[in-house]
């Protein structure tokens, strides 16, 4: 019977006879005998017999950690758009053109995509609640100070350290969901987490768009009162994730039964009283140290890594094909919505952004995180318990379509002016294609690479908020040469025939490009130990 509960995560080969990046290896320190969960499926990372190791904690405390995590990701992308609205009001209180006004919107984005390369390396030296503590107390002023500027290179400047003090939502925050939770539960975490960031997205400008009825001033007012809440919340309820894993497994290694792992049981029976070293919650309240019994990178790797991960092309080709073939159109969207519907009120253009949540929504609850996790596990046992990322692209191809449907629809129906549902059913299809698509490169990076996913995630926060901040400076330009039509047609047209494509080469080839590729000379600190 042992043999028949094959490994999905660790000690399996792929294609070439390579491990799957899954697999714990002796060389990190890890042994390949973990534990395993009531389906028969070996976990990953393996846990420890600690009740400080996040692996253990209650499902109450996990998910009150995702949900801060989650609301500093809304925050993400709510600070770039939430102000759309009010572009009117901007444009004429600080005397500018409407090119200008939309570089209010690309300002933030390149704060977004500088931030990471800045607070990721920190974040594995100092651990990750100090720093999303910090980048809190960045957005909150920054806010504040947005809400009260009086010149537009002041206003820019308040919008880009906006983005930069939330960036850390983005490869910190998800370094926290990988803290917290199991390989096999990572699609669900992850849909969740990309759920957030395009929800603020699609509800800033709502949100926005009913402030301005108070004032332009209040969209800011209101956002520096949101990032107080968060950083309450942060202060009160998120205690340090950063955990000494290969250290501790040492120490504490995981109680099994007949190969099987009970996790809330261990965490009841062992006594932790004798490690001296000090971890998540016994680590001090503000912590300013290095967090103990780790390998601690460069405050500049991050930065090195980045370059350094162009070279592995799994990564590389998913993420510039989703973030410049496809996420960027949404840009395009955001941005148009008050040229496209002039003639409402920002209120009404706000409560247009309905149909991108729906449907954003609906993709989520029914077509992503969960139903990717559902896939890859099903495909994984038909293929012999071997589990590859390439099992995670399946749902991108529909993706894609359904959002170039969407697309062409949009631009169609603006241009012949048809009924607002028209636009309302176009939105709804290409947010749900985008919000399937991102969760699903999340995923697959990540499980490419799962023991540098820090580096992954960085890779792609820095490259998907770069195509946001490039985005606003083409499409005004472009939809006045070509108009709505031909403007959206293309942008469908490029979605589709250049996404599925090169996700269908990765899908084919993935495997043998990361053979090709090798690994990469780094690992996340929680799995090296000094």
């Amino acid at each position: 019977m042992e043999e028949k509960k094959q490994d999905i995560n660790d000690g399996a080969l792929g294609a070439g006879g390579q491990p799957l990046q899954g697999q714990i290896t002796p060389e990190i320190g890890e042994t390949a005998d973990v534990g395993i969960t009531k389906h028969g499926v070996r976990v990953h990372p393996q846990p420890t017999s600690d009740p400080l190791d996040p692996l253990n904690w209650s499902a109450w405390r996990k998910n009150t950690i995702l949900g801060i995590v989650m609301f500093m990701y809304f925050m993400f992308t709510y600070i770039t758009t939430t102000t759309v609205p009010s572009f009117p009001e901007i444009q004429e209180f600080f005397g500018i053109s409407i090119s200008q006004v939309n570089w209010t919107v690309a300002i933030p984005a390149l704060g977004l995509s500088v931030g990471p390369l800045f607070w990721s390396s920190l974040a594995d030296i100092y651990g990750r609640r100090i720093i999303f503590i910090i980048g809190t107390v960045i957005a909150l002023a920054s806010s504040i100070g947005a809400g009260g500027a009086k010149s537009f290179g002041g206003y820019m400047a308040a919008r880009f350290f906006q983005g930069f003090g939330v960036s850390p939502a983005a490869t910190v925050g998800l370094a926290i969901i990988n803290d917290l939770f199991f390989e096999h539960e990572r699609g669900q975490k992850v849909g969740l987490w990309v759920l957030a960031i395009d929800t603020g997205l699609l509800v800033g400008p709502l949100i926005g768009g009913f402030m301005d009825l108070v004032s332009q001033f209040w969209i800011n007012w209101l956002t520096a009162i949101l990032f107080a809440v968060l950083l309450a919340l942060e202060i009160a309820f998120l205690p340090e994730t950063l955990y000494p894993r290969t250290r501790m497994l040492a120490w504490m290694p995981p109680e099994t039964s007949e190969g099987v792992t009970d996790i809330e049981k261990i965490a009841a029976k062992r006594d932790p009283a004798d490690v001296e070293l000090k971890r998540t919650k016994k680590l001090p309240f503000v912590n300013v140290k290095p967090v103990p019994g780790l390998r601690h990178p460069k405050p500049w790797d991050t930065l090195v890594r980045f370059g350094l991960t162009f070279k592995f092309l799994t990564v590389s080709i998913a993420v510039f094909v989703y973030c410049f073939a496809w996420y960027w159109w949404i840009l395009s969207i955001i941005t148009l919505i008050p040229v496209a519907y002039i003639q409402y009120t920002p209120q009404v253009q706000g409560l247009l952004f309905i149909g991108l949540i729906l449907g954003t929504l609906f993709s989520e609850a029914l077509c992503s995180g969960r139903l990717s996790d559902i896939i890859v596990l099903r495909l994984t046992k038909r293929n012999h318990g071997i589990r590859e990322p390439e099992m995670r692209l399946w749902l991108a191809y529909p993706a894609a379509l359904i959002s170039s449907i969407g697309l062409i629809i949009w631009g169609v129906s603006v241009d012949k002016m048809y009924h607002w549902i028209v636009g309302q059913i176009a939105f709804f299809l290409f947010a749900a294609g985008v919000q399937m698509g991102n969760t699903v490169i999340c995923s697959y990076i990540v499980d490419c690479y799962p023991l540098q996913s820090m580096s992954v995630i960085t890779f792609y926060a820095v490259l998907l908020n770069l195509s946001a901040f490039v985005n606003p400076f083409f499409i005004a330009p472009w939809q006045t040469a070509s108009g709505f039509t031909w403007t959206f047609a293309a942008q469908g047209i490029i979605t589709f025939f250049a996404s599925v494509p090169a996700l269908a080469a990765l899908h084919k080839y993935g495997p043998v490009l990361r053979a090709k590729s090798g690994q990469p000379g780094w690992l996340n600190p929680e799995f090296d130990n000094q």
